[in-house]
């Protein structure tokens, strides 16, 4: 063999034999050192996210607005910016955590506030202060060491002294971006300053200084004029190095350090983004998709989390927030914000314009910063890296960051041709097309926008149909693909496993949607429900609809929980009854309560002498009725007078339980009523006295006893769902789901011609020539495509002809 090597290939076989976990870890540290840049962003981003401050501030918007737009990797000068800068954080941390500074002396009070100066600055003394600055520097001198290893750390600095000496004479055009050969100019980048050009004019220094201190305002002219001039070359013409120099050392001589130094931060950051807008080449890719995941998964820990955007966190969910019929501001707010930059990221997508896309990304990166570090904060009132929901949102949109500097570093795509889940024909990229397409107004929406940003002579109805189309053809070729690949023969009946696969599901899943409610019902409050004990036991009685007698409520110590012996003794005494029974069974002991109410009323008697005499003579009239109404939450009259037992169910609804108060076991009480008369200096007063005859469980004084067996109510985040009863579940699913289903499965006769097509390739292949000619500009041709594709399906027999198998 050519370039045979023993010892090569004994370090091969030594390699090889070693053992899988050790391989593993040599194939994880591999990849370790082939993503080094990757663990040094990482850490720098977690590092801000758990120390939250401006000092750890700069780093980040650092990778997303240079770093991670460099082409084609970050230079030297960055890494060494991030090095140094991190070894001047820890200084000052490490400064600021003595104790004789003011701030210093108050930390636990202190601690907490987000907008503490200190705090928002990064110099609060704290434990672990500096830990993950350190792994932060580690990682940094670590990928120095790996691009040390492999020559590129000083890569830079050997192609700016290459290209001084061999491209002296080359030029740089702004306004198209390439090199001319027939002018000599040098190219101006971010890792090259100005003073790296080595071009000096000194006798021009001298001829342009100003001899005479007092023409300031003519000195305040020229340099206006020389700076326009400057400007007006870098915008709409080609700088050459004599220019450039000469211009550079005039301003120098006249305004001073400052101005100079201005400009040669401001020519290298224009240039850098000029040539990452104008490339020379562009590798092109297309992570919209990506972007599009990781803006959806924001959406969904807004959707989730919302309360840790707002002023109180104590808010359990946004389906219980809804159920009461308020929509959160700050959850408002929060989704509105997401969708529209979604919005904005498909129309740059859609038109494919990198400046927009780099101006977009700088307005992202600045705003989310300043939002997450600087409102956010004030607005909940806590820091944020006390705010775990907000931490996962920042670090899910470093990633859409991430990804959109790399869009930027490559390019958009030049083709835009259809969904992205259409590019396969499987079963994989059918269902969740087919889900894509159930999303509500995703669909539409999606058509709405590339419509109006896509350039085309169709009408937005014709746009809608050639989407229609397509959508149905792919979907008939996922279908016919799946017969290819999994054939019936001919003559043999279906195999079980897709009889009992299929029809079992769809059988089972009908079963469940039809018997849904009535499971969901008899779930909800017997596995999640929550006891409803009652705060407030109030009893009112009045003789034959005259002033009441007696008032009196239970409250706090005076509502008893059931224990597990009185229970029992409640179960013993229904023994053989079987209706109590069963209703006893819907119970347990932490669903009964004791009311145990005062004997005396707690207020006095105040009734009219007039009304008096008369309630007297009726109560003295035996041969008339004379009615006592008890009220509790409802009002009516009792043949007997006092239920011991009283149900109170979710709603607003208390009654006696009939199931216990029938029969031999009849629990009815009989009490007393006497009416007693208070004589002192301020006059009389009455009031009447009620004490119940056979109590249960109390025996000393004058009082009355009540059960209340308390239903169990659904859980405040379900309540939505099972407050309109079973009635209107029924009303909800099975009626809403099975109009779904009847559709699926009627009306099939109406659309044979277009669903039983063999051989759909030839539409599928007119629908993407539509979608090319519309991308290369050629307007005419997608009409006349379109009309062909209007008049298939006007066409039955050419559409038959059309769909036949390739023979």
């Amino acid at each position: 063999r050519m370039f045979h090597d023993d010892e090569l290939e004994e370090s091969e076989k030594f390699y090889v034999g070693q053992p899988r976990v050790l391989l593993l870890i040599y194939a994880l540290y591999n990849t370790l050192v082939a993503r080094s840049e990757m663990v040094c962003y990482f850490v720098i981003i977690l590092n801000h996210m758990v120390s939250a401050s401006m000092i750890t501030l700069v780093l980040p918007i650092l990778i997303f607005l240079w770093a991670m737009l460099s082409v084609p990797r970050p230079s030297k000068r960055f890494w060494m910016t991030a090095i140094v800068y991190t070894e001047v954080a820890i200084v000052i941390k490490y400064f600021f955590q003595f104790g004789f500074f003011p701030w210093n002396k108050h930390v636990d009070y202190t601690k907490d506030k987000p907008y503490h100066p200190p705090n928002i600055i990064g110099i609060e003394k704290k434990e672990g202060y500096v830990h993950y600055d350190l792994v932060q520097l580690l990682a940094l001198f670590f990928h120095r060491s790996i691009l040390k290893c492999h020559g590129l750390w000083d890569e830079d600095e050997k192609g700016d002294s290459s290209s001084n000496k061999e491209d002296t004479d080359d030029e740089l055009s702004l306004t198209g971006g390439r090199r001319d050969s027939s002018a000599s100019l040098k190219s101006v980048n971010l890792a090259a300053s100005v003073e790296s050009i080595h071009v000096h004019f000194p006798e021009q220094q001298t001829a342009i200084r100003r001899k005479s201190s007092s023409s300031i305002s003519q000195l305040s002219h020229r340099l206006s004029e020389y700076i326009l001039d400057i400007l007006k070359n870098i915008n709409h013409s080609t700088i050459s190095l004599y220019f450039l120099q000469s211009k550079l050392h005039v301003i120098e001589s006249h305004c001073g350090l400052y101005c100079f130094r201005t400009l040669q931060v401001y020519v290298p950051i224009r240039q850098f983004f000029y040539n990452l807008i104008h490339p020379d080449y562009s590798a092109v890719t297309d992570v919209y998709v990506l972007m599009f995941l990781a803006d959806t998964v924001d959406f969904i820990i807004i959707v989730f989390g919302f309360w840790a955007f707002g002023k109180h966190s104590a808010a359990a969910d946004i389906t219980s927030s809804l159920s009461e019929d308020q929509v959160p501001e700050a959850f408002l707010v929060m989704v509105l914000i997401q969708f529209g930059t979604m919005v904005v990221d498909r129309a740059l997508y859609l038109k494919k314009t990198v400046m927009g896309k780099v101006i977009f990304q700088v307005i992202l990166v600045f705003g989310i910063h300043f939002w997450m570090f600087f409102i956010l904060p004030g607005v909940t009132e806590r820091k944020f890296s006390q705010n775990t929901v907000a931490q996962l949102w920042y670090f899910v949109k470093c990633v859409y960051f991430g990804l959109s500097a790399y869009q930027i570093r490559c390019g958009y795509p030049t083709r835009v041709l259809g969904n992205f889940l259409t590019k396969s024909y499987n079963y994989v990229n059918l269902f969740l097309f087919q889900g894509f397409r159930l999303v509500p107004f995703l669909t539409e929406l999606r058509a709405v926008m590339d419509w109006v940003w896509t350039d085309t002579t169709l009408s937005l109805s014709s746009w809608i149909c050639v989407e229609d189309i397509y959508a149905h053809i792919f979907i008939l070729k996922c279908w016919r693909e799946s017969e290819k690949r999994y054939p019936q023969p001919r003559g043999q009946k279906k195999k079980k496993v897709v009889k009992y696969g299929m029809g079992g599901m769809i059988i089972v899943l009908l079963i469940c949607i039809v018997w849904f409610p009535l499971l969901f019902m008899s779930l909800i409050k017997s596995v999640a429900g929550i006891t409803n004990k009652p705060l407030d036991v109030s009893i009112t009685i009045t003789l034959g609809g005259y002033q009441p007698i007696f008032t009196m409520s239970a409250q706090q110590s005076q509502l008893e929980d059931f224990n597990q012996t009185r229970f029992n003794m409640l179960l013993a005494g229904y023994r053989g009854n079987t209706a109590a029974l069963q209703f006893l069974e819907g119970y347990g002991k932490e669903d009964i309560t004791l009311a145990d109410l005062e004997g005396n009323s707690n207020s006095l008697w105040t009734i009219s002498p007039p009304s008096r005499q008369k309630m007297i003579q009726g109560l003295l009239d035996f041969s008339s009725e004379f009615t006592v109404v008890l009220s509790w939450t409802i009002q009516r009259t009792l043949g007997e007078v006092y239920p011991y037992y009283i149900k109170a169910p979710s709603d607003s609804l208390a009654k006696p339980i009939k199931q216990l108060l029938k029969g031999m076991y009849c629990k009815w009480k009989n009490i007393t009523v006497s009416l007693v008369k208070n004589v002192s200096g301020e006059g009389v007063r009455e009031w009447w006295v009620l004490n119940q005859l056979g109590k249960t469980f109390k025996t000393s004084g004058d009082s009355l006893e009540l059960i209340i067996f308390s239903d169990k109510v659904s859980p405040p985040s379900l309540g939505f769902l099972a407050g309109y009863g079973i009635m209107g579940l029924y009303a909800s699913v099975v009626l809403v789901i099975g109009k779904f289903v009847r559709e699926f499965f009627s009306g099939i006769s109406h659309s044979i011609m277009f669903e039983e097509l063999p051989n759909v390739d030839r539409i599928l292949k007119l629908c993407t020539d539509i979608f090319l000619v519309r991308e290369t500009g050629e307007l005419e041709l997608e009409e006349d495509l379109y009309a062909k594709l209007i008049f298939l399906y006007r066409s039955p027999e050419t559409m038959i002809k059309w769909t036949r198998e390739k023979t």
